[in-house]
C-alpha cells in the first residue's frame, strides 16, 4: 500500500530532527560525564572537564536548534509527494534523509571554532 510506504518513509525522516533535538537536550542539560556512552567526542573537547562540558552544551543547543528548522523542513516535501507512488516517495525520503545530514555532520565546525574560541590547544580557558 502506498499510502502505508509513505507513513513509514515520513516517520524515517522525521527520526532526523526528532533525534537531534532529544540528544541536543540531553548534551545541554544532561551533559553526560566524559566516559558516557554518549557525547560530543573530538581531541579538542575531551582535553579536560571544562572543554567537554563546553563542547557538549554548545552542540546541544546546535542540534535542538537544527532539528526545531529541520523538522518543518523534512515534512513539507513529503506532503508534496502524498499521493505518488513508491519510487516517488522513496527518492524524496532519501534526499531528505542527505539533507538532514548536512547539519548533523555540519555542527562539528561551529562547536571546534567555538572551542578554538574560548580554549588554547591545551584546554586552557583564554
Amino acid at each position: 500500500d502506498s499510502m502505508q510506504n509513505w507513513l513509514i518513509m515520513l516517520g524515517i525522516d522525521i527520526l532526523i530532527p526528532l533525534l537531534m533535538m532529544v540528544f541536543g537536550w540531553l548534551l545541554e542539560y544532561k551533559t553526560p560525564i566524559k566516559n558516557a556512552i554518549y557525547g560530543y567526542r573530538t581531541s579538542m573537547s575531551m582535553k579536560n572537564n571544562d572543554t567537554w562540558k563546553f563542547a557538549n552544551r554548545y552542540c546541544g543547543k546546535l542540534w535542538i536548534r537544527c532539528g526545531l528548522i529541520l523538522l518543518p523542513i523534512s515534512i513539507t516535501p513529503m506532503l508534496l509527494v502524498i499521493k505518488e507512488g513508491n519510487n516517488t516517495v522513496g527518492i524524496m525520503a532519501t534526499i531528505i534523509c542527505l539533507i538532514q545530514l548536512i547539519p548533523l555532520i555540519g555542527t562539528i565546525y561551529p562547536v571546534e571554532k567555538a572551542l578554538k574560541n574560548n580554549f588554547n590547544e591545551n584546554g586552557n580557558k583564554k
